[in-house]
């Protein structure tokens, strides 16, 4: 079993990524959990909508102009997280997942604190994120972390919005 001291966060500019990396897999992961949480359940990647299926197709392109960090225990991806360039002052956050086999170990929360790190170097004065209500364990995850409920900027019912100032 790895124990959390053996991971590392991995900055990955979006030109950078590569499949070999093995973001592809936490990409294709989070959005076929996601899928099947939403009621929507597909069995391949194949089958997700196009917009996820590009992403972990080809995370470079997707990321491009975002910073991806990805959690290494050795040289296997157990975690990611997307964090965008500022746009009027604010980052957002996506796509943090955590293998489930490497859950527990404070991975989430060792993403958190370097996205929270790269936006404030990148001259965020905040940070927001999108998490949907029903994954109450990231939501006091994120209240830990100083994120509080915000006024939505997304339609999507069933989807809390929070935001922190880094």
């Amino acid at each position: 079993m790895t124990d959390q001291r053996e991971v590392s966060i991995d900055r990955r500019p979006g030109r950078t990524l590569s499949v070999e990396d093995g973001l592809d897999a936490l990409l294709a992961a989070y959005h076929l959990r996601t899928e099947a949480e939403k009621g929507k359940p597909v069995a391949e990647v194949n089958e997700l909508p196009e917009r996820y299926r590009a992403e972990i197709s080809d995370p470079r392109i997707a990321f491009v102009d975002d910073v991806v960090l990805v959690a290494l225990s050795g040289s296997t991806a157990v975690g990611c997280l997307v964090v965008t360039a500022p746009v009027d002052g604010r980052s957002e956050i996506k796509r943090l997942w955590t293998d489930p086999a490497h859950r527990g170990r404070g991975i989430a929360s060792d993403l958190l604190g370097a996205a929270l790190t790269q936006a404030a170097e990148s001259g965020a004065s905040a940070v927001r994120l999108s998490v949907w209500n029903w994954r109450t364990g990231a939501i006091a995850l994120y209240e830990r972390l100083g994120f509080a409920v915000t006024e939505s900027w997304d339609e999507r019912d069933q989807l809390v919005c929070m935001e922190r100032a880094v």
